[in-house]
């Protein structure tokens, strides 16, 4: 019933009462939390939280409104949405309608009224869990113990080429494992031609394209479960300049023959400090990821950003291949604005034709 009582029930048996927003319905999925204060437009159009029970720590929620120009795919993915409070009453002069009405014509559930910060330390102490809203308390959790996100690659991807930019542009292929719309935007606004290919592409295809280079995006779930991607990505190694962002880092570690393992509960927030370990400089990036590359298991590439919170890998350089990958997100759209340099850095490599550290 909109507006009414729901249960929140985590896979431990812990359970919160909250209140309806958004459509109406049970859901289950990964509950998982996430630290900006803005942004949650672009949250909630990510891809990467395909499967996810997205919680903001932050405890007003809706403020601005929804803005369609600032999504980041053509829809929300999430699969239920946890606030603190929501605003019915936004104020933006971009606002088009309230974040309860989005929910609503989108089909995502929504739970308001619950205690963020209990539940945020729970997830922190005892790691990312299955969660299910639900009308009525929920006594059998087997199956939200028996929750696994599957296929999220492809659940995600487009079905067919999509080309943006001018086609006297550079062009890029954009292989799209869920990509962020801005990535795109980023590389059209530097004179990039770039044609967006399903994650089901062969090397074979993606190289009848001729590109002048590969960007390897973001996108949801364990990016081990990417088998052929990762034997597709070997045949493309070295061939062109390759440039990858979060899940693409991670695939492009494993193609080199890395390994990746799931974070306890993740990095997902825009406050995130990453150190370069060449120049010492440290930036505040956007992320949104819940495995980590290993990076005691790097066969090739050298590690080339960390995060300062927990020194797990947050880039890896390939001089030899004229490729390079990074853990967090240089094209944020709701910021911050630290990393952007990046996308520079990609151009001058496939101008340059060889790695530019």
């Amino acid at each position: 019933m909109k507006n009414g009582t729901a249960y929140l029930t985590l896979q431990n048996g812990k359970q919160f009462v909250g209140k309806r927003f958004g459509a109406d319905g049970d859901i289950i999925g990964e509950l998982v939390f996430t630290t900006g204060m803005t942004g949650y437009i672009e949250t909630l159009t990510d891809p990467s939280y395909y499967g996810q029970i997205v919680m903001q720590t932050f405890p007003l929620i809706g403020n601005y409104g929804i803005i369609p120009s600032d999504f980041e795919s053509k829809k929300p993915w999430v699969s239920a949405y946890v606030v603190r409070e929501k605003c019915d009453e936004p104020s933006n002069f971009r606002c088009e309608k309230t974040i309860d009405e989005f929910l609503s014509e989108s089909g995502i559930v929504g739970l308001y009224g619950i205690d963020t910060r209990e539940l945020t330390k729970i997830v922190r102490e005892a790691g990312v869990m299955n969660a299910a809203i639900t009308s009525k308390p929920l006594k059998d959790l087997s199956l939200v113990n028996g929750y696994v996100i599957k296929n999220a690659v492809d659940s995600v991807t487009c079905r067919e080429l999509q080309y943006y930019g001018n086609p006297n542009g550079i062009k890029l292929v954009v292989w799209d494992f869920g990509a962020k719309d801005n990535i795109i935007r980023g590389l059209v606004k530097l004179g990039c031609y770039c044609i967006k290919v399903p994650s089901f592409y062969t090397a074979e295809q993606i190289l009848e394209l001729n590109p002048a280079g590969l960007m390897l995006t973001n996108g949801p779930g364990d990016p081990a479960d990417n088998k052929g991607i990762i034997e597709n990505l070997k045949k493309l190694a070295g061939k062109l300049p390759i440039f990858g962002i979060c899940l693409g880092h991670q695939l492009l570690a494993l193609a080199m023959g890395g390994k990746t393992k799931k974070m306890k509960y993740g990095h997902r927030g825009a406050n995130q400090p990453v150190k370069n370990l060449v120049t010492g400089r440290v930036y505040i990036s956007s992320q949104n990821h819940g495995f980590e590359v290993v990076t005691s298991s790097l066969r090739a590439g050298k590690l080339s950003y960390i995060n300062v919170n927990d020194n797990t890998c947050e880039g890896i350089d390939y001089p030899e291949l004229n490729a390079f990958s990074v853990q967090f997100h240089p094209e944020a759209c709701g910021g911050p604005h630290d990393a952007s340099y990046l996308f520079d850095k990609f151009i001058i490599n496939i101008k340059d034709g060889k790695y530019n550290a």
